[in-house]
Protein backbone atom coordinates (compact mmCIF):
# COMPACT_ATOMS: atom_id res chain seq x y z
CA UNK A 1 0.00 0.00 0.00
CA UNK A 2 1.74 3.13 -1.26
CA UNK A 3 1.07 6.51 0.32
CA UNK A 4 1.56 9.63 -1.79
CA UNK A 5 2.20 11.63 1.38
CA UNK A 6 4.44 9.91 3.91
CA UNK A 7 4.16 10.17 7.68
CA UNK A 8 7.64 11.60 8.32
CA UNK A 9 8.19 10.09 11.76
CA UNK A 10 5.89 7.07 11.41
CA UNK A 11 6.96 5.02 8.37
CA UNK A 12 4.69 2.11 9.35
CA UNK A 13 1.53 4.24 9.37
CA UNK A 14 -1.22 2.35 7.55
CA UNK A 15 -4.26 4.63 7.17
CA UNK A 16 -7.53 2.81 7.54
CA UNK A 17 -9.04 4.61 4.57
CA UNK A 18 -6.37 3.21 2.22
CA UNK A 19 -6.66 -0.22 3.80
CA UNK A 20 -10.44 -0.28 3.26
CA UNK A 21 -10.05 1.00 -0.31
CA UNK A 22 -7.62 -1.81 -1.10
CA UNK A 23 -10.00 -4.31 0.49
CA UNK A 24 -12.83 -3.05 -1.72
CA UNK A 25 -10.68 -3.39 -4.87
CA UNK A 26 -9.59 -6.91 -3.96
CA UNK A 27 -13.16 -7.96 -3.13
CA UNK A 28 -14.43 -6.66 -6.49
CA UNK A 29 -11.86 -8.80 -8.31
CA UNK A 30 -12.69 -12.01 -6.39
CA UNK A 31 -15.80 -14.09 -5.63
CA UNK A 32 -17.85 -11.91 -3.31
CA UNK A 33 -21.22 -11.38 -1.67
CA UNK A 34 -23.17 -8.54 -0.10
CA UNK A 35 -23.69 -8.09 3.61
CA UNK A 36 -25.15 -5.33 5.75
CA UNK A 37 -24.04 -3.97 9.10
CA UNK A 38 -26.39 -1.89 11.22
CA UNK A 39 -26.22 -0.07 14.54
CA UNK A 40 -29.31 0.94 16.51
CA UNK A 41 -29.34 3.67 19.16
CA UNK A 42 -32.03 5.44 21.18
CA UNK A 43 -35.57 5.93 19.83
CA UNK A 44 -35.06 3.18 17.26
CA UNK A 45 -32.68 5.24 15.12
CA UNK A 46 -30.67 2.93 12.85
CA UNK A 47 -27.75 3.40 10.52
CA UNK A 48 -27.14 0.63 7.95
CA UNK A 49 -24.33 0.10 5.45
CA UNK A 50 -24.48 -2.50 2.71
CA UNK A 51 -21.08 -3.61 1.47
CA UNK A 52 -19.43 -6.36 -0.52
CA UNK A 53 -17.09 -8.83 1.17
CA UNK A 54 -15.18 -11.89 0.02
CA UNK A 55 -17.30 -14.99 -0.45
CA UNK A 56 -16.93 -17.36 2.47
CA UNK A 57 -13.65 -19.25 2.38
CA UNK A 58 -11.86 -16.77 0.08
CA UNK A 59 -10.34 -14.54 2.76
CA UNK A 60 -12.32 -14.78 5.98
CA UNK A 61 -9.56 -13.12 8.02
CA UNK A 62 -9.72 -9.87 6.04
CA UNK A 63 -13.51 -9.95 6.02
CA UNK A 64 -13.55 -10.12 9.80
CA UNK A 65 -10.81 -7.53 10.20
CA UNK A 66 -12.34 -4.86 7.97
CA UNK A 67 -15.96 -5.38 9.03
CA UNK A 68 -14.97 -5.16 12.70
CA UNK A 69 -13.21 -1.82 12.11
CA UNK A 70 -16.26 -0.47 10.29
CA UNK A 71 -18.56 -1.67 13.08
CA UNK A 72 -16.26 0.10 15.54
CA UNK A 73 -16.51 3.28 13.48
CA UNK A 74 -20.31 3.05 13.32
CA UNK A 75 -20.57 2.66 17.09
CA UNK A 76 -18.49 5.73 17.88
CA UNK A 77 -19.73 7.97 15.07
CA UNK A 78 -23.45 7.23 15.35
CA UNK A 79 -23.74 5.48 18.71
CA UNK A 80 -25.61 2.28 19.36
CA UNK A 81 -26.61 -0.43 21.80
CA UNK A 82 -27.25 -3.08 19.13
CA UNK A 83 -25.25 -4.31 16.16
CA UNK A 84 -26.97 -6.34 13.45
CA UNK A 85 -24.98 -8.30 10.88
CA UNK A 86 -27.00 -9.44 7.87
CA UNK A 87 -25.99 -11.91 5.18
CA UNK A 88 -22.96 -13.67 6.72
CA UNK A 89 -23.11 -16.07 9.65
CA UNK A 90 -19.28 -16.33 9.99
CA UNK A 91 -18.85 -12.55 10.15
CA UNK A 92 -21.73 -12.32 12.63
CA UNK A 93 -20.09 -14.95 14.84
CA UNK A 94 -16.81 -13.02 14.77
CA UNK A 95 -18.43 -9.68 15.62
CA UNK A 96 -20.50 -11.28 18.38
CA UNK A 97 -17.38 -12.76 19.97
CA UNK A 98 -15.31 -9.58 19.67
CA UNK A 99 -18.04 -7.37 21.15
CA UNK A 100 -19.03 -9.76 23.93
CA UNK A 101 -18.69 -8.67 27.57
CA UNK A 102 -15.46 -10.68 27.76
CA UNK A 103 -14.34 -10.02 24.17
CA UNK A 104 -11.63 -7.78 22.76
CA UNK A 105 -14.09 -4.88 22.55
CA UNK A 106 -15.53 -5.36 26.04
CA UNK A 107 -14.95 -1.65 26.70
CA UNK A 108 -17.28 -0.74 23.82
CA UNK A 109 -19.91 -3.19 25.10
CA UNK A 110 -19.81 -1.74 28.59
CA UNK A 111 -19.71 1.91 27.49
CA UNK A 112 -22.64 1.64 25.09
CA UNK A 113 -24.69 -0.35 27.61
CA UNK A 114 -24.26 2.50 30.09
CA UNK A 115 -24.96 5.27 27.61
CA UNK A 116 -28.17 3.73 26.30
CA UNK A 117 -29.20 2.00 29.55
CA UNK A 118 -29.80 -1.19 27.60
CA UNK A 119 -27.93 -4.48 27.46
CA UNK A 120 -25.57 -4.43 24.47
CA UNK A 121 -26.28 -7.12 21.89
CA UNK A 122 -25.27 -8.42 18.48
CA UNK A 123 -28.02 -9.84 16.25
CA UNK A 124 -28.02 -11.85 13.00
CA UNK A 125 -30.28 -11.59 9.97
CA UNK A 126 -29.82 -14.34 7.40
CA UNK A 127 -30.98 -12.53 4.26
CA UNK A 128 -29.36 -9.16 3.57
CA UNK A 129 -32.65 -8.06 1.98
CA UNK A 130 -34.18 -8.15 5.45
CA UNK A 131 -31.48 -6.01 7.06
CA UNK A 132 -32.75 -3.15 9.25
CA UNK A 133 -33.39 -0.06 7.17
CA UNK A 134 -31.60 3.18 7.94
CA UNK A 135 -33.85 5.32 10.11
CA UNK A 136 -32.35 8.73 10.83
CA UNK A 137 -34.04 11.91 11.98
CA UNK A 138 -32.38 15.31 11.95
CA UNK A 139 -34.22 17.24 14.63
CA UNK A 140 -34.17 21.06 14.52
CA UNK A 141 -31.56 21.52 17.25
CA UNK A 142 -29.53 24.71 16.97
CA UNK A 143 -29.55 28.11 15.24
CA UNK A 144 -32.75 29.26 17.01
CA UNK A 145 -32.23 32.85 18.06
CA UNK A 146 -35.75 34.09 18.77
CA UNK A 147 -36.89 35.07 22.25
CA UNK A 148 -35.16 35.37 25.60
CA UNK A 149 -32.68 32.57 26.19
CA UNK A 150 -30.08 31.39 28.65
CA UNK A 151 -26.92 29.87 27.19
CA UNK A 152 -24.73 27.78 29.46
CA UNK A 153 -21.30 26.30 28.71
CA UNK A 154 -19.93 23.96 31.38
CA UNK A 155 -16.17 23.49 31.44
CA UNK A 156 -13.91 21.71 33.89
CA UNK A 157 -12.62 24.91 35.50
CA UNK A 158 -15.27 27.52 34.75
CA UNK A 159 -18.77 27.95 33.43
CA UNK A 160 -19.82 30.58 30.92
CA UNK A 161 -23.38 31.82 31.06
CA UNK A 162 -25.12 34.25 28.72
CA UNK A 163 -28.45 36.04 28.55
CA UNK A 164 -29.45 36.23 24.90
CA UNK A 165 -32.32 38.25 23.40
CA UNK A 166 -33.18 37.60 19.75
CA UNK A 167 -29.64 36.40 19.05
CA UNK A 168 -27.82 39.22 20.84
CA UNK A 169 -25.94 38.60 24.09
CA UNK A 170 -26.96 41.24 26.64
CA UNK A 171 -24.97 39.63 29.46
CA UNK A 172 -22.16 37.12 29.65
CA UNK A 173 -20.00 35.99 32.55
CA UNK A 174 -17.36 33.39 33.35
CA UNK A 175 -17.68 31.84 36.79
CA UNK A 176 -14.91 29.72 38.33
CA UNK A 177 -15.89 26.31 39.64
CA UNK A 178 -14.16 22.99 40.38
CA UNK A 179 -16.59 20.17 39.53
CA UNK A 180 -13.94 17.51 38.94
CA UNK A 181 -12.79 17.58 42.56
CA UNK A 182 -16.21 17.58 44.22
CA UNK A 183 -17.86 14.49 45.71
CA UNK A 184 -21.20 16.11 46.62
CA UNK A 185 -23.68 16.38 43.69
CA UNK A 186 -25.26 19.38 45.42
CA UNK A 187 -22.13 21.37 44.48
CA UNK A 188 -22.79 20.68 40.79
CA UNK A 189 -26.52 21.37 41.00
CA UNK A 190 -26.06 24.64 42.87
CA UNK A 191 -23.24 25.76 40.60
CA UNK A 192 -25.34 25.25 37.48
CA UNK A 193 -28.50 26.71 38.98
CA UNK A 194 -26.87 29.82 40.48
CA UNK A 195 -25.09 30.66 37.23
CA UNK A 196 -28.33 30.39 35.28
CA UNK A 197 -30.16 32.52 37.84
CA UNK A 198 -27.64 35.30 37.19
CA UNK A 199 -28.60 35.26 33.51
CA UNK A 200 -32.29 35.03 34.35
CA UNK A 201 -32.03 38.29 36.34
CA UNK A 202 -30.96 40.09 33.15
CA UNK A 203 -33.92 38.89 31.08
CA UNK A 204 -37.55 40.04 31.07
CA UNK A 205 -38.49 36.35 30.87
CA UNK A 206 -36.89 32.99 30.04
CA UNK A 207 -38.19 31.22 26.96
CA UNK A 208 -35.56 28.46 26.70
CA UNK A 209 -32.25 27.18 28.03
CA UNK A 210 -29.43 25.74 25.93
CA UNK A 211 -26.50 23.86 27.46
CA UNK A 212 -23.07 22.94 26.11
CA UNK A 213 -21.29 20.41 28.31
CA UNK A 214 -18.46 17.90 27.98
CA UNK A 215 -19.68 14.31 27.92
CA UNK A 216 -22.27 12.10 26.28
CA UNK A 217 -25.86 13.35 26.39
CA UNK A 218 -28.86 11.33 25.30
CA UNK A 219 -32.29 12.98 25.39
CA UNK A 220 -30.79 15.83 27.46
CA UNK A 221 -29.51 13.42 30.10
CA UNK A 222 -25.86 13.21 31.19
CA UNK A 223 -24.95 9.59 30.47
CA UNK A 224 -21.17 10.01 30.70
CA UNK A 225 -19.67 13.29 31.95
CA UNK A 226 -16.19 14.08 33.25
CA UNK A 227 -17.69 16.88 35.38
CA UNK A 228 -18.99 14.18 37.72
CA UNK A 229 -15.80 12.12 37.83
CA UNK A 230 -15.45 12.22 41.64
CA UNK A 231 -19.07 11.30 42.36
CA UNK A 232 -20.07 7.82 43.47
CA UNK A 233 -21.65 5.61 40.83
CA UNK A 234 -24.99 6.05 42.58
CA UNK A 235 -24.69 9.85 42.51
CA UNK A 236 -23.61 9.83 38.86
CA UNK A 237 -26.87 8.08 38.00
CA UNK A 238 -28.81 10.63 40.07
CA UNK A 239 -27.07 13.44 38.17
CA UNK A 240 -28.16 12.18 34.76
CA UNK A 241 -31.18 14.50 34.95
CA UNK A 242 -29.28 17.42 36.48
CA UNK A 243 -29.89 19.90 33.64
CA UNK A 244 -33.54 18.90 33.33
CA UNK A 245 -33.97 19.38 37.09
CA UNK A 246 -32.33 22.82 37.02
CA UNK A 247 -34.54 23.89 34.11
CA UNK A 248 -37.63 23.04 36.17
CA UNK A 249 -36.42 25.34 38.95
CA UNK A 250 -35.51 28.15 36.56
CA UNK A 251 -39.01 28.20 35.14
CA UNK A 252 -39.94 24.82 33.68
CA UNK A 253 -38.93 26.00 30.20
CA UNK A 254 -37.69 24.03 27.16
CA UNK A 255 -34.09 22.90 27.50
CA UNK A 256 -31.66 21.31 25.07
CA UNK A 257 -28.34 19.81 26.19
CA UNK A 258 -25.57 18.97 23.72
CA UNK A 259 -21.99 17.78 23.80
CA UNK A 260 -19.53 20.67 23.74
CA UNK A 261 -17.97 19.33 20.53
CA UNK A 262 -21.30 19.58 18.74
CA UNK A 263 -21.86 23.10 20.07
CA UNK A 264 -18.37 24.12 18.92
CA UNK A 265 -19.25 22.85 15.43
CA UNK A 266 -22.54 24.74 15.67
CA UNK A 267 -20.74 27.97 16.62
CA UNK A 268 -18.44 27.42 13.64
CA UNK A 269 -21.39 26.85 11.31
CA UNK A 270 -23.01 30.05 12.56
CA UNK A 271 -19.74 31.95 12.01
CA UNK A 272 -19.31 30.52 8.52
CA UNK A 273 -22.99 30.92 7.72
CA UNK A 274 -22.87 27.43 6.24
CA UNK A 275 -23.64 23.82 7.15
CA UNK A 276 -22.00 20.36 6.94
CA UNK A 277 -19.36 21.33 9.49
CA UNK A 278 -17.14 18.78 11.26
CA UNK A 279 -15.30 20.18 14.27
CA UNK A 280 -12.24 18.44 15.73
CA UNK A 281 -10.58 19.48 18.98
CA UNK A 282 -7.07 18.14 19.53
CA UNK A 283 -6.23 18.48 23.20
CA UNK A 284 -5.96 15.98 26.05
CA UNK A 285 -7.90 13.64 23.77
CA UNK A 286 -9.71 14.04 20.45
CA UNK A 287 -13.21 15.51 20.58
CA UNK A 288 -15.62 15.85 17.69
CA UNK A 289 -18.84 17.56 16.74
CA UNK A 290 -20.97 17.78 13.61
CA UNK A 291 -23.61 20.03 12.09
CA UNK A 292 -25.51 18.44 9.18
CA UNK A 293 -26.75 19.83 5.87
CA UNK A 294 -29.83 21.29 7.51
CA UNK A 295 -27.69 23.15 10.03
CA UNK A 296 -28.71 20.93 12.91
CA UNK A 297 -26.95 18.81 15.52
CA UNK A 298 -27.71 15.17 14.74
CA UNK A 299 -27.82 13.34 18.06
CA UNK A 300 -24.98 11.10 16.88
CA UNK A 301 -22.26 10.19 19.37
CA UNK A 302 -19.32 11.74 17.45
CA UNK A 303 -16.80 10.27 19.91
CA UNK A 304 -13.99 10.32 17.38
CA UNK A 305 -11.27 9.50 19.91
CA UNK A 306 -12.35 5.85 19.53
CA UNK A 307 -12.69 5.81 15.72
CA UNK A 308 -9.95 3.78 13.97
CA UNK A 309 -7.15 5.67 12.19
CA UNK A 310 -4.28 3.23 11.69
CA UNK A 311 -4.30 -0.44 10.68
CA UNK A 312 -0.70 -0.99 11.78
CA UNK A 313 -1.03 -3.80 14.36
CA UNK A 314 1.95 -2.38 16.28
CA UNK A 315 0.34 1.05 16.73
CA UNK A 316 -0.04 2.46 20.24
CA UNK A 317 -2.71 0.99 22.48
CA UNK A 318 -5.27 3.33 24.04
CA UNK A 319 -5.01 2.63 27.76
CA UNK A 320 -8.72 3.24 28.40
CA UNK A 321 -10.40 1.20 25.68
CA UNK A 322 -7.60 -1.31 25.11
CA UNK A 323 -7.87 -0.80 21.35
CA UNK A 324 -5.09 -0.10 18.86
CA UNK A 325 -4.72 2.67 16.27
CA UNK A 326 -7.63 4.92 17.30
CA UNK A 327 -7.93 8.71 17.17
CA UNK A 328 -6.94 9.45 20.76
CA UNK A 329 -3.30 8.55 19.94
CA UNK A 330 -3.22 10.50 16.67
CA UNK A 331 -5.03 13.78 17.28
CA UNK A 332 -4.12 14.76 20.83
CA UNK A 333 -1.17 15.69 22.99
CA UNK A 334 -0.35 11.96 23.08
CA UNK A 335 0.34 12.13 19.33
CA UNK A 336 2.92 14.89 19.79
CA UNK A 337 4.59 13.06 22.67
CA UNK A 338 4.72 9.65 20.98
CA UNK A 339 6.56 11.15 17.97
CA UNK A 340 9.29 12.85 20.03
CA UNK A 341 11.64 9.83 20.13
CA UNK A 342 11.58 9.58 16.31
CA UNK A 343 12.32 13.33 16.17
CA UNK A 344 15.24 12.94 18.55
CA UNK A 345 13.59 15.02 21.26
CA UNK A 346 14.03 13.87 24.84
CA UNK A 347 11.27 14.57 27.34
CA UNK A 348 11.75 14.37 31.08
CA UNK A 349 9.69 11.78 32.93
CA UNK A 350 9.15 14.47 35.56
CA UNK A 351 7.01 16.49 33.13
CA UNK A 352 3.23 16.16 32.98
CA UNK A 353 1.69 15.41 29.58
CA UNK A 354 0.62 19.04 29.24
CA UNK A 355 4.15 20.21 30.08
CA UNK A 356 5.62 17.88 27.46
CA UNK A 357 3.33 19.34 24.80
CA UNK A 358 4.20 22.88 25.88
CA UNK A 359 7.92 22.07 25.71
CA UNK A 360 7.62 20.79 22.13
CA UNK A 361 5.64 23.90 21.19
CA UNK A 362 8.35 26.10 22.70
CA UNK A 363 10.98 24.26 20.65
CA UNK A 364 8.88 24.75 17.53
CA UNK A 365 8.40 28.47 18.22
CA UNK A 366 12.18 28.77 18.65
CA UNK A 367 12.75 27.27 15.19
CA UNK A 368 13.82 23.73 16.16
CA UNK A 369 13.64 21.91 12.81
CA UNK A 370 12.96 18.53 14.48
CA UNK A 371 9.51 19.63 15.57
CA UNK A 372 8.36 20.41 12.03
CA UNK A 373 8.25 16.70 11.24
CA UNK A 374 6.00 16.07 14.26
CA UNK A 375 3.31 18.41 12.95
CA UNK A 376 3.78 17.15 9.40
CA UNK A 377 3.26 13.59 10.62
CA UNK A 378 0.09 14.50 12.52
CA UNK A 379 -1.08 16.42 9.45
CA UNK A 380 -0.54 13.29 7.34
CA UNK A 381 -2.57 11.27 9.82
CA UNK A 382 -5.30 13.89 9.70
CA UNK A 383 -5.49 14.23 5.92
CA UNK A 384 -6.07 10.51 5.46
CA UNK A 385 -8.50 10.40 8.37
CA UNK A 386 -10.56 13.25 6.90
CA UNK A 387 -11.01 11.04 3.85
CA UNK A 388 -12.17 8.26 6.18
CA UNK A 389 -14.53 10.56 8.08
CA UNK A 390 -15.99 11.64 4.72
CA UNK A 391 -17.33 8.11 4.30
CA UNK A 392 -19.63 8.69 7.28
CA UNK A 393 -20.14 12.46 7.36
CA UNK A 394 -21.18 14.78 4.55
CA UNK A 395 -18.48 17.43 5.04
CA UNK A 396 -17.99 20.90 3.55
CA UNK A 397 -15.91 22.40 6.35
CA UNK A 398 -13.47 20.93 8.87
CA UNK A 399 -12.61 23.11 11.86
CA UNK A 400 -9.60 22.13 13.97
CA UNK A 401 -8.87 23.59 17.37
CA UNK A 402 -7.37 22.67 20.72
CA UNK A 403 -3.95 23.02 22.31
CA UNK A 404 -2.18 20.81 19.76
CA UNK A 405 -3.16 23.19 16.94
CA UNK A 406 -2.01 26.39 18.64
CA UNK A 407 0.91 28.34 17.21
CA UNK A 408 2.59 27.68 13.89
CA UNK A 409 2.40 23.93 14.42
CA UNK A 410 -1.30 24.00 13.68
CA UNK A 411 -0.68 25.69 10.34
CA UNK A 412 1.89 23.04 9.42
CA UNK A 413 -0.56 20.32 10.43
CA UNK A 414 -3.32 21.83 8.31
CA UNK A 415 -1.05 22.42 5.31
CA UNK A 416 0.04 18.78 5.34
CA UNK A 417 -3.54 17.52 5.69
CA UNK A 418 -4.45 19.67 2.68
CA UNK A 419 -1.55 18.14 0.76
CA UNK A 420 -2.94 14.66 1.43
CA UNK A 421 -6.36 15.66 0.15
CA UNK A 422 -4.91 17.42 -2.90
CA UNK A 423 -2.75 14.47 -3.96
CA UNK A 424 -4.79 11.46 -2.83
CA UNK A 425 -8.38 12.75 -2.87
CA UNK A 426 -8.68 15.69 -5.28
CA UNK A 427 -12.48 15.45 -5.41
CA UNK A 428 -12.67 15.82 -1.63
CA UNK A 429 -10.14 18.66 -1.79
CA UNK A 430 -12.53 20.57 -4.07
CA UNK A 431 -15.42 20.04 -1.68
CA UNK A 432 -13.89 20.38 1.80
CA UNK A 433 -12.33 23.52 3.26
CA UNK A 434 -10.04 23.23 6.27
CA UNK A 435 -10.03 25.95 8.93
CA UNK A 436 -8.26 26.91 12.15
CA UNK A 437 -10.54 29.51 13.72
CA UNK A 438 -8.68 32.09 15.78
CA UNK A 439 -10.32 33.88 18.67
CA UNK A 440 -10.86 37.07 16.68
CA UNK A 441 -12.78 35.19 14.00
CA UNK A 442 -15.06 33.40 16.45
CA UNK A 443 -17.86 35.92 16.65
CA UNK A 444 -20.30 33.39 18.05
CA UNK A 445 -19.31 32.29 21.55
CA UNK A 446 -19.93 28.78 22.89
CA UNK A 447 -22.56 29.86 25.40
CA UNK A 448 -24.39 31.98 22.79
CA UNK A 449 -24.38 29.06 20.36
CA UNK A 450 -25.67 26.87 23.19
CA UNK A 451 -28.51 29.33 23.77
CA UNK A 452 -29.65 28.69 20.19
CA UNK A 453 -30.11 24.93 20.74
CA UNK A 454 -33.76 24.64 21.85
CA UNK A 455 -36.87 25.41 19.85
CA UNK A 456 -39.23 27.72 21.67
Amino acid sequence: MELKVKAVYDPDFMPIVKYVEQFEKDVAAAPHKQIAISVERNKGYVHTLKMDVFAEGVDDRRNNEVVERIVKTFLWVYGGWKITVSGSKPIYEHIKAVYAKDGARAFDNDFMSGVYETKFKVDYVEDVKNAPATNESSSPVGKHLNGCRIGFDAGGSDVKVSAVVDGESIYSEEIIWHPKTQTDPKYHFDGIKNAMLKAKEKLPRVDAIGVSSAGVYIDNRAMVASLFIKLSEEDKIKCRNIYLDVAKEIGNVPIEVANDGDVTALAGAMDLNDNNVLGIAMGTSEAGGYVDGSGYITGWLNELAFVPVDMNPKALVDEWSGDVGCGVKYFSQDAVIKLCPAAGIELSDEMTLAEKLKYVQQLHAAGDKRTEGIYQTIGTYFGYEIAYYARYYDIKHVLIMGRVTSGNGGQTLLKTAQQVLDTEYPELAKKITLHIPDESSRRVGQSVAAASLPVC
